[in-house]
């Protein structure tokens, strides 16, 4: 038995371009609770997912109510760690035996409040705008907005993960055979002040590198990325691209790839591997079966020769 951290990226609770309901959401996760209890059946199970979307719709409602100042980054982190928790706990807990546990925990990270990343936002969230949508909310509201695609999102800090605060939890949790969901959004960014008191930050921690760190942590034996996309790709979305069947970390380093999406998959992947020598991989949300038997997606290993492209 192996323990197994899966990170569930954007894909596992709204397609691009779906419309951000309830029910989409719900239906999405459904999809991949049966991916996730295929694993449980066999390992120990850690999930983090993403929240992009679902932050972005929050600060959207929180807007209209204008008697108050909108809700910081950090609550609505919060707000959507529960609530798409509660969702995966329940699709997952339908399918999975019922004498089986699973409890999502919201997680507390910490940052350091100096990190570089406060002057340079750059972390997506919230919905697609077209760029007239985008210059609006640009000047109405302050927000930094930044191309994705042929459409524009609101971009905000998104500093390093430096520690998890509930990890001892979770670590014994685990242990005991719960499947426990964490690391929401890349986890609730907060920071100790003079006094060493925590508090919340305005910013948005990459879920990639949150979860990479949670499996660092855990000393997990693999730490799975799941995406809208089969392989990490070379010359992504152009005639030249090539699927990527498996790599070493310093041949990955050597390559560029989109600071928004694959860019801190591949940082998290590469970090993992070198920290624990154990293995990571990218790959589709359908093929999580076919990834954890080394037939499907991006396998990212120190035993890799080189770089091994598909045929």
């Amino acid at each position: 038995m192996m323990r197994v951290v899966v990170a569930l990226g954007g894909n596992a609770l709204l397609r691009r371009g779906q419309e951000l309901s309830a029910e989409n959401q719900r239906e999405n996760i459904r999809v991949a609770a049966e991916q996730l209890a295929a694993v449980h059946a066999s390992h120990e199970l850690i999930i983090a997912h993403g929240n992009g979307p679902q932050v972005g719709l929050l600060a959207l409602m929180d807007a209209a109510y204008t008697t108050v100042e909108p809700y910081p980054l950090d609550i609505l982190g919060a707000e959507t760690g529960g609530m798409i928790g509660y969702v995966i706990e329940q699709e997952l807990g339908n399918i999975i035996p019922p004498d089986d546990h699973i409890v999502t925990i919201l997680t507390q990270v910490l940052v350091d409040p100096d990190d570089p990343a406060f002057q340079n936002p750059s972390k997506p969230v919230g919905p697609l705008y077209s760029r007239e949508q985008a210059e609006k909310l640009k000047r109405e509201k302050g927000w930094s907005v930044a191309p994705d695609g042929e459409h524009f999102r609101r971009v905000v800090p998104s500093p390093i993960p430096l520690r998890i605060i509930e990890i001892d939890a979770i670590r014994i949790l685990v242990e005991n055979g719960i499947v426990v969901i964490c690391a929401g959004g890349g986890g609730i960014p907060t920071a100790y002040d003079e006094n060493r008191k925590l508090y919340g930050v305005e910013a948005v921690i990459d879920k990639d590198l949150a979860s990479g760190l949670l499996a660092r942590s855990l000393d997990a034996d693999m730490f799975v990325m799941l995406t809208d996309v089969s392989h990490i790709f070379t010359d992504f979305g152009t005639d030249q691209q090539r699927a990527i069947k498996a790599a070493h970390p310093d041949e990955l380093e050597k390559m560029t790839f989109a600071p928004g999406s694959m860019g801190p998959k591949v940082i998290g992947a590469c970090q993992f591997v070198r920290d624990t020598g154990k293995q990571s991989a990218i790959g589709r949300l359908s093929n999580l079966a076919e990834i954890m038997a080394g037939r499907a997606g991006t396998l990212i290993s120190d035993q890799i020769q080189g770089i091994e492209y598909c045929d």
